[in-house]
């Protein structure tokens, strides 16, 4: 499957309305990991963006970019000059703190408690300072 950047921005739009669908259902586990994949789809989206058609794309680049890893993600996309300018947010600093928690090991993780996935799940929606609001504006 190639996924594109119009792939990728509606993947992570898929995964927090399943988030949603699963915290209601109290699928914390399943919640939480939802929550972070789709701030990494968001983050390959950003990445999809600046890759010029028909380029013949930098390897380094391209290994890079095939991570879990947000932070490395965040450097790839470009992004890490704007991620220190929003840190000096409260609301956002908060919200990535609580997003630095999650790695794709979380998918092993069991019990993940009501709390800590509601908590993820807010600091990736919400509409002010969220982790995914903040990347719409660069996907």
């Amino acid at each position: 499957m190639t996924l594109t950047r119009r792939g990728l921005k509606q993947l992570a739009e898929a995964r927090v309305r399943d988030a949603e669908v699963l915290l209601k259902g109290r699928r914390y586990a399943a919640a939480y990991y939802l929550c972070g994949y789709a701030v990494e789809c968001a983050l390959k989206a950003c990445i999809a963006k600046q890759t010029v058609r028909h380029e013949f794309p930098d390897l380094k680049r391209v290994r890079d970019s095939y991570t879990h890893n947000i932070r490395q993600l965040i450097v790839e996309a470009g992004l890490i000059d704007d991620l220190n300018t929003r840190l000096k947010i409260d609301g956002f600093e908060r919200n990535w703190t609580i997003l630095q928690g999650w790695s794709e090991e979380k998918r092993y993780e069991y019990p993940i408690m009501r709390e800590q996935a509601q908590d993820l799940y807010t600091a990736v929606t919400d509409n002010t300072d969220g982790v995914l609001t903040w990347l719409m504006n660069y996907w």
